[in-house]
This record gives C-alpha cells, sequence and structure tokens, in this order.
C-alpha cells in the first residue's frame, strides 16, 4: 500500500517539476511538449490506478461479517448523498449567482429577490446533509 502511496507521490512531483520547468523556460512553450507531458502523465496516473485495482482492492473487498459491509454501504451512501448534493449546489449557485449579479447591475431594485433565489440554490446542499445524517441516523 505504502509503494502505491509513494509511486502516486513521485508521480505528482515529477507532473509538478516538468510544468515549472516548461513555464520557467525562455523559449516559447510548444503545445506538443505539453500535449506529451500530459499524455505520459496520465498513463501513470490510469496505470497506478488499474494497479490498485487489481492488486490491492480485492484484499479489502472481502469484509470479515455482513454487519460491517452493510454498515460500509451506508456510510459509501451517505457520501455520495452529501458530495453530489454540494456538486449540485455549487452549480447552482454558481449559474444562478452569475445571473444575478447581472441583473443586479442593471436593476438594483431588484436585489432582494435575487438574494432569495441564490438561497435557494444554496439549500441543495442543505438537503444532501439531511438525507446524509438519516442515514447515517439508521445505522
Amino acid at each position: 500500500m505504502y509503494i502505491v502511496v509513494a509511486i502516486a507521490l513521485l508521480i505528482v512531483l515529477i507532473t509538478i517539476g516538468c510544468g515549472v520547468i516548461l513555464m520557467k523556460s525562455n523559449e516559447s512553450t510548444d503545445k506538443k511538449k505539453i500535449k506529451r507531458a500530459l499524455r505520459i502523465s496520465l498513463g501513470s496516473y490510469i496505470t497506478l490506478i488499474a494497479l490498485f485495482l487489481f492488486i490491492m482492492a480485492p484484499q479489502v473487498v472481502f469484509a470479515q461479517d455482513t454487519e460491517s459491509s452493510i454498515s460500509g454501504l451506508g456510510f459509501i451512501a451517505a457520501a455520495v448523498s452529501t458530495g453530489l448534493a454540494t456538486i449540485g449546489a455549487g452549480y447552482a449557485v454558481g449559474a444562478v449567482g452569475s445571473s444575478a449579479l447581472g441583473a443586479v447591475s442593471e436593476d438594483p431594485g431588484i436585489l432582494g429577490k435575487t438574494l432569495i433565489f441564490v438561497g435557494l440554490a444554496e439549500g441543495i446542499a442543505i438537503y444532501g446533509l439531511i438525507v446524509s445524517i438519516m442515514i447515517l441516523g439508521r445505522l
């Protein structure tokens, strides 16, 4: 397990180093060099993930008893509900907030109405959190 983490850290450091070297070079940055570096980095990440999934994950999958696997699925469900609700809220606030800013710049009198819409978009994350709390309460 530690070997996989060390390899991932090494790949990240090499990728950052290549980016800094390409950025600091005095010659104009060639897009082919950047694409090649990104392909190599992405290929190494995919290989590392495949290595983890096919070699290390089967050891983790086999549970000792069914009770721990059921509670594990409950924790996964709570995390997914919170994560997806947060992503949805971020997207909604981004769309509604930028539209509200444009509308307020044209007519400052509608600021209160636009804040209501932004608040409704933020409520999506709260709904996901409530669902997660309900799932965790049943475990």
